[in-house]
């Protein structure tokens, strides 16, 4: 009996430890640390032995972490073409250029490394085989694996995710290398002639065709590769591809491999349909899961497999939904199967707004990136393993939304639920992430900067601690810049112990690798003045009693002061725009350095000004594009600017042969060589002799390395084609046109960027001015200020008033020109609206009364006037979609656009919307807010 007792308590203690290693550890076990920052444009990363991290840059650049010195170095160099050029020749930045990489799963043995790249001048992705040897790619040792056409017209999507599985075969996913714009967001079906790169048919959906697919491959030794069994075509099947296993992408992201089931996840960036409509569903983002070879669906369905309605581009004809039987794919682009496959369903998909599948996914941008399966004996013993809680679970991470969700499934790897990670990190422009071989998840951000280099873009990792916990650590600067002398105080206020061990701190501050100051104690505040010109890293490292260390660093740029841009409305409204009107505007540059715009000490053609039309659901890639082709011809005005004062043109001219080489053949000679622009400035600053004849160049020491680099940028453009000139004047006018096709409901954004001409040992550095004037709608949700309200969305988006001392009120708005103001509100019998008086005041809710309005609760039966009765306007198309949802029968119909004059008012102030309803109880619904639209005067 004793035995008995004794086995079933063993057996009890053996449940009870098991409940308590599922449990969710606490999130302060976790840290995420920062291991290099400031790259330009990283995609991808893969591993190597000794902790090493490979990543790739967009432009080219293959560059490597190394742990144990800390620091990140240029490996390599891949020739690729980063631009599209359409019909007109017009050229803009591409997606495309150096996009995918992965090491060989024996690299160890082999030293392979898999790149996959644009070639520099023909139409055409590559897949290629490199040696890498001793921290170097070898030049020389590149085979072409795979190779397939694609049109570089029109912007986007290029995929270039790679994966291995266990058996060894290589996953690829591949863009479908189709135009966003002319379908409104729905499915791209443009069949007319001239239009293919608007047609996903010819790509996505056609089954001859690589685009728009996920591939795997086996390689081989020798450089070519066989064909696994369980692709989606077998080899010799007519009008197939046999290297597809899932078609019908859009745009495919970073993929990952479950290791125990063998099941493929991706991450899928999906269309910009803000809501379904007949012609289909509004645009989800994908995460998919390929438990075997499958039809993914797109062009023809989206998300939970919600078909799309054909339609003739050229008649507007519309046609028949396509069938979940297997859709036929009837365009004259096709070259494939005409009858696909039956579409497989996303595992989770998400819209713009809220999901009612998926809550918690939230609301705004959306970009399905990064995924990852974790499993602990995927690693070594000796790995920092994370805990049990997390077996199995997969991780998705949203580049737009900046979180990383755990994600719960099954035995059968069925979705069950899912959760944040980390909730109190902002995860926001992830673009790739992927557990390390030692146990730690690493990530890249892309940086803030659409085409360019970001200081905020980095390599990081986050590690689980068992036992003792790393310090937190906070590090401040007052200032990052400016000119000599240079007073900084740094901080540390923040830092702790999550154990709550005393911690100590240790500063130092450094330039060129060399120590100039360091400090230790229990301080928390340091100063410093800088006296010598240079980019110092500044380092904090916060140690516990126990020894163990966080560190966290920044650069103080000094020597050299970042410019000031200013961009000012002189006539018009500063928060909004109005269809058919003119706006007046005056840019601004001021640089401690290089002076003022107003003196012309700073030239009008260095400051790159955009002015667009940003549609609804903009997409900030196509806005982005347009604005770095205006950057790229300001940075070449600089260089010019630079060239005119030095001694350059003793030497050289433009397109004539001198003394020296025209600034034409340099171009023409170099133009194709990886790593031109840094090998040049070097020159310029060092001299050099016996490349053009026997005449030497002088050599200027007087120049700092960013300034040579602006001068060969220069020299260098003079290979290239006439820019289309796309920067705007600093100051004039423009009108508020609405273009053809939009609804208009988007806005007018501004944008003025200057970088300056850096100083000696200091590089240039850039800041941006960006102005948007929106269409003049607020949504009652998306509020600044509240009291006393909450956010319903089933089943429509409103906000509700609860009680008589509820408010709502949206920051900086400027009322200048705003004659009434438009109110979409609902009080109804369902709900048991009180009813009241809405009050419209300024600057704060007892400020200034400008308008008011009565909203009545309306009686059953009694008709409402003017639904929808002016089409063209943003709050009657709330109104009529609240009807179409559902929200009708809700509130009993009671939808009402309220017209309200208000005072005048000049200037900006906050303004608040406050709801009186003495006869209101405490709890109780005052009435719905779906809408505030502004009218002018």
């Amino acid at each position: 009996m004793n035995s008995l007792k004794l086995l079933l308590t063993l057996c009890l203690l053996v449940f009870c430890v098991g409940v308590v290693l599922a449990q969710k550890p606490d999130e302060s076990r976790f840290s995420v640390k920062k291991l290099a920052t400031d790259f330009d444009e990283p995609m991808e990363l893969t591993f190597i032995p000794g902790g090493k991290v490979l990543f790739i840059e967009r432009k080219g650049a293959l560059k490597l972490y190394d742990p144990a010195l800390e620091d990140v170095f240029t490996v390599g160099i891949i020739d690729c073409n980063t631009k599209y050029v359409n019909t007109e020749g017009k050229e803009r930045e591409a997606e495309e250029g150096l996009m995918g990489i992965v090491a060989d799963p024996n690299f160890e043995e082999n030293h392979w490394l898999y790149l996959f790249y644009s070639h520099p001048s023909e139409p055409k992705h590559m897949l290629t085989r490199w040696d890498f040897v001793d921290d170097q790619l070898v030049e020389g040792s590149e085979k072409v694996i795979l190779e397939f056409p694609v049109q570089r017209q029109e912007c986007c999507h290029t995929g270039g995710g790679m994966v291995f599985d266990p058996s060894g075969n290589l996953y690829l996913t591949v863009g479908n290398n189709t135009s966003n714009g002319g379908s409104g967001g729905y499915a791209p079906l443009d069949e007319r002639s001239g239009r293919e790169p608007w047609d996903d048919q010819r790509g996505a959906g056609n089954t001859n065709d690589l685009r728009g697919s996920v591939l795997r491959i086996k390689p081989m030794p020798d450089g070519s590769y066989e064909i696994p069994e369980g692709n989606l075509f077998t080899p010799g099947t007519p009008k197939t591809k046999p290297e597809i296993y899932t078609k019908g992408s859009r745009n495919p992201w970073r993929p990952a491999i479950d290791s125990h089931t063998g099941y493929l996840y991706w991450g899928e960036v999906g269309p910009d349909a803000p809501k379904s409509t007949e012609m289909g569903p509004a645009g989800y983002d994908e995460f998919n899961q390929a438990k075997k070879a499958g039809f993914f669906g797109w062009p023809y369905f989206a998300g939970n497999n919600e078909p799309y309605r054909d339609l003739n581009f050229e008649t507007k004809e519309k046609g028949e939904l396509f069938s979940l039987e297997g859709p036929l794919n009837n365009s004259p682009n096709n070259t494939g199967l005409k009858k696909l496959p039956p579409p497989t369903p996303a595992f989770i998909w998400y819209p713009y707004d809220i999901s009612e599948k998926f809550p918690l996914l939230g609301v705004s941008g959306r970009s399905a990136t990064g995924v990852a399966v974790y499993h602990q004996d995927d690693f070594d013993k000796e790995a920092r393993l994370w805990p049990d809680y997390y077996e199995g679970k997969l991780l998705i991470a949203d580049f737009m939304r900046g979180w990383i969700m755990s994600v719960t499934m099954d035995e059968n790897s069925d979705y069950v639920s899912m959760e944040r990670f980390l909730p109190k990190e902002n995860f926001s422009s992830l673009i790739d992430m992927a557990f390390g071989p030692d146990g730690d998840l690493y990530f890249l951000k892309y940086g803030t900067n659409w085409f360019g280099a970001a200081e905020n873009s980095g390599l990081f990792k986050i590690e689980y601690n068992a036992g003792n916990r790393p310090p937190v650590v906070k590090l401040q600067a007052d200032r990052q810049n400016g000119a000599l002398p240079l007073e900084v105080n740094f901080s540390s206020v923040g830092s702790f112990d999550p154990d709550g061990d005393d911690i100590i701190n240790h500063w130092k501050i450094s330039l060129e690798g060399k120590e100039v100051k360091s400090r230790t104690g229990e301080m928390d505040e340091m100063n410093y003045q800088f006296t010598k010109p240079g980019v110092y890293k500044v380092q904090l490292e916060v140690e516990d009693s126990h020894g163990v260390l966080t560190t966290e660093q920044l650069d103080i740029k000094a020597g050299n002061t970042a410019p000031e841009v200013k961009t000012e409305i002189l006539e018009g409204n500063k928060s909004f725009y109005f269809p058919d009107e003119k706006v007046k505007y005056e840019v601004l540059v001021k640089d401690a350095e290089d002076g003022s715009l107003d003196f012309s000490e700073i030239l009008p053609s260095q400051v790159a000004v955009n002015i667009d039309y940003m549609p609804e659901t903009f997409d900030p890639i196509e806005i982005s594009s347009n604005y770095a082709t205006a950057d790229i011809r300001a940075r070449f005005n600089t260089g010019y600017k630079l060239i005119s004062k030095s001694d350059c043109g003793s030497c050289h001219l433009p397109k004539e042969k001198s003394i020296g080489p025209s600034y034409e053949q340099v171009a023409e000679r170099y133009q194709s060589q990886a790593g031109a622009t840094q090998k040049l400035a070097a020159k310029v600053i060092s001299g050099g002799q016996g490349v053009w004849g026997d005449h030497a160049m002088a050599a200027h020491p007087q120049l700092s390395e960013s300034d040579a680099e602006a001068m060969v940028r220069y020299i260098l453009s003079f290979s290239e084609p006439e820019l289309e000139e796309v920067s705007a004047p600093v100051s004039g006018e423009f009108e508020t046109k609405i273009p053809n096709l939009e609804s208009g409901f988007g806005g007018y954004v501004i944008r003025a960027a200057y970088t300056d001409e850096g100083a000696k040992k200091v590089p240039s550095i850039s800041t941006e001015s960006i102005s948007f004037l929106k269409y003049p709608f607020l949504d009652p949700q998306k509020h600044d200020f509240s009291k006393n309200t909450e956010n319903v969305d089933t089943p429509t988006h409103v906000l509700q008033f609860f009680g008589d001392q509820s408010f709502i009120g949206f920051e900086g708005i400027d009322l200048s020109g705003i004659g009434s103001v438009d109110l979409l509100v609902q009080a109804s019998n369902r709900t048991s609206s009180a009813g009241g008086i809405l009050e419209i005041r300024v600057d704060n809710p007892e400020g200034r009364k400008i308008g008011e309005a009565e909203i009545r609760q309306i009686d059953v039966g009694e008709d409402v006037e003017g639904i929808g009765k002016e089409p063209h306007r943003k709050i009657y198309q709330e109104q009529l979609q609240r009807m179409e949802v559902g929200a009708a029968e809700y509130f009993q119909g009671r939808s009402q656009v309220i017209n309200v004059p208000i005072q005048q008012v000049k200037g900006v102030h906050d303004l608040y919307f406050v709801p009186k309803s003495p006869k209101a109880k405490f709890n109780q619904n005052v009435f719905s807010f779906s809408g505030i639209e502004l009218r002018p005067e």
